[in-house]
This record gives C-alpha cells, sequence and structure tokens, in this order.
C-alpha cells in the first residue's frame, strides 16, 4: 500500500513538473501559428526566421516533456502513455519553407504547426484528468 502512495505521489510531482512545459511549449506553438499567418499572407525571410525560432525554443521544450513522460510511464507502470511528443519538422520541411518560400511550403508548415498545437493541448487535457485521477486515488 505504502509503495502504491509514493508511487502515486511521485506520478503527481512528475505530472506537476510536465504541465509549466507544456504551457510553454503551448504558447511558443501559438507564437509560431500567428507568425506562420503572417507569413502566409505576405511575409518573408524574417518571418520565417521568427517562425522558426519560436519552433526550435518549442521542439527542446518537447523533448523534456517526453523525457518526463517516459518517466511518468515507469512511475505508473502498467500504464501506458504515449511518451513521443517531440515535433515532426524539420530537415526538408524547414529547407523548403525558406528556399521555396511560397504560399504551399507555407501552408503546408502552418498544418505542422497547427497539429502540433493540436497535440500538446490534447496532451495537457489527458494530463489534466490522470492528475485528478490520481488525486481521488490519494
Amino acid at each position: 500500500m505504502q509503495n502504491s502512495l509514493e508511487q502515486i505521489s511521485g506520478a503527481k510531482q512528475t505530472i506537476s513538473q510536465i504541465l509549466p512545459l507544456i504551457e510553454r511549449a503551448e504558447d511558443k506553438f501559438r507564437s509560431a501559428r500567428n507568425w506562420g499567418f503572417l507569413d502566409i499572407f505576405g511575409g518573408g525571410l524574417i518571418t520565417d526566421l521568427i517562425k522558426h525560432s519560436k519552433l526550435n525554443s518549442a521542439s527542446y521544450d518537447m523533448n523534456e516533456i517526453a523525457a518526463l513522460l517516459q518517466r511518468l510511464q515507469s512511475q505508473l507502470s502498467g500504464l501506458v502513455i504515449p511518451t513521443d511528443y517531440r515535433m515532426q519538422m524539420g530537415g526538408f520541411s524547414t529547407f523548403g519553407d525558406f528556399i521555396f518560400d511560397g504560399a504551399i511550403f507555407d501552408i503546408y508548415m502552418q498544418s505542422k504547426i497547427m497539429s502540433s498545437l493540436d497535440q500538446i493541448r490534447s496532451l495537457k487535457n489527458k494530463l489534466i484528468q490522470l492528475n485528478s485521477t490520481l488525486s481521488n486515488l490519494n
């Protein structure tokens, strides 16, 4: 029984570490989304640089979140938590956004940003629900 209470307490502590990171990443994705809209409607190199700076910053947060999710999964053995929330942007997408700076790549990047924003919001809601469930177990 004591071991279970320690697991629950550890899991709640990990969730409390993850949620501020999620908030920070969500803010960066929202900012990148806003810059992305500007980019679609006539932005240029400066807009691309700012947008990708926001995305790079969000990527660091997402890597931290993924590591903490792995810890949470080990704390709550038996619970399956998707832990790969790393951004799937980079490589050709980023290259294309800068080199072929046009509506097609801008819209493509915007869809990737919106998808990442939806994923982070979904993760936040799931963790809030999990935290509530764990609080009820105490």
